[in-house]
């Protein structure tokens, strides 16, 4: 495939966060872009009023005559996360299109660039957000492909007059083995889409063969603790070759002092907040370094660092209520963001509502979820959001529920999550989750702020 003769491109499952950035970069290049997805998002309807029409209905007539046999022009993209079964995607199969996924896209286009990949089980979102807005803020400049909205810029998709481009690499489904870094970063590892992988040791194997790929003379940022061969080691707060120290929380905001073998900056200001983006934070900085980034210009751009939509975003804050959206979906992403909270605000009620993700991943780490919703105050445990998945028999919210150390907890319906935060006013609310527990956000915003 030459990205250059490409004229019309059709993405099966548009509105899914990496597909829809595609969609946005195929469509800033001129082409014709359209796609199909079942459901209608706020992702989906900003694609249609950018010019990018989205069907979803299952109909093959919806299909522009244009993609009616295959040509050098035309390029058809999809999620494995679409059903094999997809009446659309069969009819491009029977028409004899080669069917590229997203990963192998992002592979060919980042392929002749100097291409920094952030990986990680968890992290990767905000890093690479943090890293591209750097470089944007800097001058420096950069392409991106987010895994997530960036907050500063309202898009997953950033367009640079330079040749580097940051790419959130997806361990799922082997994603990120397309791609031959130059800067590779992997901010943890912890066992995560066991229904690929089958083991965490598969997993292990996956990102020690993504930092394989590096290019010759390229550099390796690796999570202190990870079992993988970094050049750089970096850290929260453990002494590594970069880390943090004197973490401290001011008048709401996190500050903390960098400190690598080269140099310390210190009292620098995080625009976001948590622990764990002081981590993400530290890793964006070494990158930043790397390509000799004066360190005024790194600092300046964390202080104005708004975050990626859904990643630790405040939704209200006011005198009466913190409602924060979030889209953790790993015992161990949910026990940093939740010991962020508690770091934050230690004396107010901690309200929790949470949607567990996937049938496979709540049976897999049922435990994990349990101690770690613990944590709240008040817990509101949502219908698990089965995606891709069919039921798994015993594996419910109620199991969930009934192994979580904790006295003020139920099983409740999105209506009355809304019921409950109306009649009881939380002065410390979050949701949590990767599946579609956002619909809430606006309802809640709303209610919380009348």
């Amino acid at each position: 495939m030459n990205i250059d003769q490409i004229k019309k491109v059709y993405l099966i499952g548009i509105g899914g966060i990496g597909m829809s950035g595609l969609a946005r970069y195929f469509h800033k290049l001129g082409c014709e872009v359209s796609g199909y997805d079942r459901t209608e998002t706020e992702l989906t309807m900003a694609l249609a009023q950018e010019g990018i029409p989205v069907v979803y209905e299952d109909d093959v007539t919806t299909i522009d005559a244009s993609f009616s046999a295959p040509s050098e022009e035309a390029l058809v993209i999809y999620t494995p996360a679409v059903p094999k079964e997809l009446k659309i995607k069969k009819y491009f199969l029977d028409k004899g299109f080669e069917l590229f996924k997203r990963s192998q896209v992002l592979g060919i286009i980042s392929a002749s660039r100097f291409t920094i990949g952030v990986a990680g089980t968890h992290g990767k979102t905000t890093t690479s957000t943090m890293i591209a807005h750097i470089l944007k803020d800097s001058g420096y400049d950069c392409s991106a492909f987010l895994g997530g909205i960036s907050s500063n810029y309202n898009t997953n998709v950033l367009f640079g007059a330079n040749n580097v481009v940051v790419v959130e690499a997806d361990e799922y489904d082997r994603s990120f083995l397309t791609l031959h870094p130059d800067i590779a970063i992997v901010t943890s590892a912890d066992a995560d889409h066991l229904d690929i992988y089958g083991d965490e040791s598969h997993l292990i194997e996956s990102f020690e063969m993504y930092l394989d790929r590096v290019v010759d003379g390229g550099k390796r940022i690796v999570k202190k603790g990870l079992p993988f061969k970094g050049d750089i080691s970096y850290s929260q707060d453990v002494e590594a070759d970069a880390y943090a120290k004197n973490i401290h929380v001011k008048d709401g905001q996190f500050y903390f002092d960098y400190v690598s073998h080269e140099v310390t900056i210190a009292n620098v200001l995080l625009g976001i907040a948590g622990l764990h983006n002081v981590e993400n934070a530290v890793a964006a900085i070494t990158v930043a370094r790397l390509l000799k980034i004066d360190d005024s210009k790194i600092v300046d751009a964390l202080a104005n660092f708004k975050g990626a939509k859904r990643r630790f975003e405040f939704i209200v804050r006011n005198e009466k209520h913190i409602y924060i959206d979030d889209y953790a979906h790993h015992p161990e992403e949910l026990r940093a963001f939740l010991s962020s909270m508690r770091k934050l605000y230690p004396e107010k009620k901690l309200s929790v509502v949470f949607q567990p993700h996937l049938f496979s991943r709540t049976r897999d780490f049922i435990d994990g979820f349990a101690e770690v919703l613990g944590m709240a105050d008040e817990l509101l445990l949502m219908e698990i959001y089965p995606a891709r998945e069919l039921p798994i028999e015993g594996v419910t919210s109620s199991w969930l529920l009934d192994k979580v150390d904790l006295s003020n907890k139920r099983v409740v319906s999105p209506q009355e999550v809304l019921e409950i935060a109306r009649d009881e006013q939380p002065e410390l609310l979050v949701t949590v989750g990767a599946g579609d527990i956002d619909r809430l956000v606006k309802p809640l915003k709303e209610l919380l702020e009348s």
